[in-house]
């Protein structure tokens, strides 16, 4: 016959079957809970441990200098000296570079201005640029055709002397190796281009020079008037001379500096 049947305690309850201790105990931790307060707790016993590992470290560097021998600390401060006086070299040689860069600088602008001005200077001598300033204007009427090129050459030659520094008769720019000759029919060419009466001069130069240098006994003035020309020298504050020539290359003269 089967023996008697041994049941085993009841852990159902009303509601379903009950929970052992540990399992009480894993689902009170589990998830855990964790209340505003002790995240504050938290977060100050964080801040108070990093202050007191700062603290220690460099406490530990200080106690390392203590500690040091004489001769040690002799060193460092020999390396600190020898640091501190590569980096015043240092500085003071950017300071001699930038010193010298704005010297370079300055130098090289000055050379451009004054190479600028010299190429005005000589492009108005050759009269490639124009120019103007103080100076006269010669105005000669010459109705029985009298004026003849030696004429004209005679009073530019007489300007050039009394200082005349751009000329310009009629519409035709005078420079260093202009011509004149008389002309068929009358009237006279300058460097090729045919001019004829009233011959307008536009000299710039100091007019209390130029003025005095035509009217001299025997000179330009006295010259034309005895051909019957009728010569009027008027002294200007402000000339415009503004006939150009066109730049020419020279055939066989060259630049003799290297």
């Amino acid at each position: 016959m089967p023996g008697p049947v041994t049941e085993g305690p009841d852990t159902s309850g009303p509601t379903g079957p009950q929970l052992t201790g540990r399992q009480r105990l894993v689902k009170g931790l589990w998830p855990p809970r964790v209340t505003r307060a002790q995240l504050i707790v938290a977060l100050l016993l964080f801040v108070l441990g990093l202050g007191l590992a700062i603290q220690v470290r460099s406490h530990s560097d200080s106690s390392a200098l203590r500690g040091a021998r004489q001769e040690d600390l002799v060193r460092i401060l020999d390396e600190l000296d020898d640091r501190t006086q590569r980096l015043g070299d240092e500085k003071q040689g950017l300071e001699d570079q930038r010193t010298e860069l704005e010297n370079s600088s300055d130098q090289a602008e000055e050379a451009r201005k004054q190479t600028a001005e010299k190429e005005r200077q000589l492009g108005i001598l050759a009269g490639t640029v124009a120019a103007q300033g103080p100076g006269i204007t010669l105005t000669i009427s010459d109705k029985k055709g009298a004026v003849e090129a030696d004429m004209l050459l005679d009073a530019i030659q007489e300007l050039r002397a009394a200082g005349a520094e751009a000329i310009q008769v009629n519409n035709v720019r005078v420079v260093a190796n202009t011509y004149l000759s008389d002309a068929d029919g009358g009237g006279v060419r300058v460097d090729g281009h045919k001019v004829g009466a009233p011959y307008r001069f536009k000299v710039i130069g100091k007019p209390q020079d130029l003025e005095p240098a035509l009217n001299i006994p025997g000179g330009v003035v006295q010259t034309l008037e005895k051909e019957q020309a009728t010569v009027a020298v008027v002294r200007e504050k402000k000339i415009v001379v503004d006939a150009l020539r066109a730049a020419e290359r020279p055939d066989y003269a060259r630049s003799s500096s290297q």
